[in-house]
């Protein structure tokens, strides 16, 4: 069996940590390829490396600022290495990095050396093969990530040993020139490692033991989520559940690999397991509750809109030219509405709602404000009668009002539409209806 393993941030933030980490990997022979993330907080107070990185990168030239933001770096990497008991040395790794910061050539090289210098010292502590993702992940000279070179160079690079770390949330263009993943992108790492090297497991270690049914900051302690399919977490990732990248689904979705969320601090906790299908009966109706605020919703009447070719073409049109993008879109017969990210559309709302009267001439349109998307999803729903029916019986039981349902033909998700003031006490009453009472 071959697994990829990736830490996050926090699972890395000490020498204590690594420990952890440590006895984890060395815990499973088939633990064989490691994705370190740079170091997170050690305490609540506390500055991640990457965003000291950047603050360094940002003071040069600063003969103040400079030296004393570069010194906490290293005392950070420095104290893993003494906890850690190594003989190994980042001098000359500083010297460079402290030479690359003067001559300004990129936050985003400043950003991956986070992930890079943990990588040397994970890579000394394990006994593994030091690989620089700089040589194998590549970008175009666009900046878009290249997946087919990506995956020729990884599993060619990586053919041939048989355990390494290769540091996350970076790659290079062919120039050499390094480029970053979004926030969070060690993540993709992972997964493009799983990928190339056809592993059997992709582990993907953090500080929760894998996903809940919804946010713990609304419902105290929510379930546990076991097993969920990459379209169910497609579909809650969309809608703000943040445990997991979401585009690092997509390179061991096609691989077939399943994904498996671990706590660092919890190894013993099977975690989430994410699967491409799964005949594992669910243990409630729905697999997950997420959402977001901050919407406005523009609804569009026209009679006889349905039979208007291109109507909503030259809609979505006019969004595009004022460069703004729509999270949802559910009609009637003669009504559409468009749910949009609130202050994006306000800096422009003018013309969008002009131009909308130019090319369609609606018969009326109206803008509602401070709006909030919420998904429902589950696999479970496909065979149960009645959901929706339960969504809008517990939202009236809490005195929610709904301003809009909709379900996907997929019978994968339900997404209900409320005021930003009723978000928490919406997400709350469809978590007791679903999860509390076990329907």
């Amino acid at each position: 069996m071959k697994k990829v393993v990736k830490f996050g941030g926090s699972s890395l933030a000490s020498a204590a940590q690594f420990e952890k980490v440590g006895a984890i990997i060395r815990g499973d022979e088939s633990r064989r390829y490691v994705v370190p993330s740079a170091p997170g907080k050690r305490f609540s107070e506390d500055t991640k490396v990457t965003d000291l990185l950047y603050a360094c990168y940002r003071s040069a030239g600063d003969e103040e600022r400079f030296p004393k933001i570069l010194k906490e770096i290293k005392s950070r990497y420095q104290e893993i290495i003494d906890g850690l008991g190594l003989s190994l040395s980042l001098e000359e790794d500083f010297a460079l990095l402290e030479e690359n910061f003067n001559k300004q050539i990129g936050e985003e090289y400043a950003a991956s050396r986070g992930e890079y210098l943990n990588g040397k010292i994970m890579a000394a502590y394990l006994g593994f093969a030091f690989v620089d993702p700089a040589e194998m992940i590549r970008f175009d000279g666009n900046g878009q990530f290249d997946g087919e070179i990506t995956e020729k160079l990884v599993a060619k690079k990586l053919g041939d040993l048989e355990r390494a770390v290769i540091p996350g949330f970076y790659g290079a263009k062919e120039d050499g020139t390094i480029k970053t993943f979004s926030r969070g992108g060690s993540d993709i790492t992972g997964s493009i490692v799983a990928g190339a090297v056809d592993a059997d497991l992709y582990e993907n270690w953090t500080d929760v033991s894998g996903f809940l049914v919804t946010d713990p900051r609304i419902i105290q302690n929510p379930k546990p989520i076991d097993t969920i399919t990459y379209r169910e977490l497609r579909e809650l990732s969309y809608m703000g559940a943040t445990v997991l990248h979401e585009d690092a689904i997509f390179p061991v979705r096609k691989a077939g690999i399943p994904i498996n969320i671990r706590n660092t601090n919890a190894p013993e906790d099977p975690g989430t397991m994410i699967v491409e299908d799964t005949c594992k009966k669910p243990p409630y109706t729905i697999t997950g509750i997420a959402g977001k605020k901050g919407f406005c919703a523009l609804n569009i009447e026209k009679s006889m809109m349905n039979s208007e070719i291109g109507f909503g073409r030259k809609v979505l049109q006019v969004l595009e030219e004022q460069g703004i993008a729509f999270e949802h879109i559910p009609s009637g017969i003669d009504t559409m509405t468009i749910f949009i990210h609130q202050d994006e559309f306000a800096q422009k709302e003018q013309q969008v709602i002009s131009g909308i009267h130019r090319v369609v001439k609606p018969d009326y349109m109206e803008l509602e404000t401070d709006l909030s998307l919420i998904a429902v999803v589950g696999r479970g729903m496909r065979s149960n009668r009645g959901t929706a029916a339960r969504i809008f019986a517990a939202l009236a039981h809490a005195n929610v009002n709904v301003k809009m349902i909709d379900q996907g033909s997929s019978e994968l998700n339900v997404i209900v539409g409320v005021r930003d003031e009723d978000f928490e006490p919406a997400i709350r009453a469809i978590y007791d209806i679903f999860v509390e009472t076990q329907i």
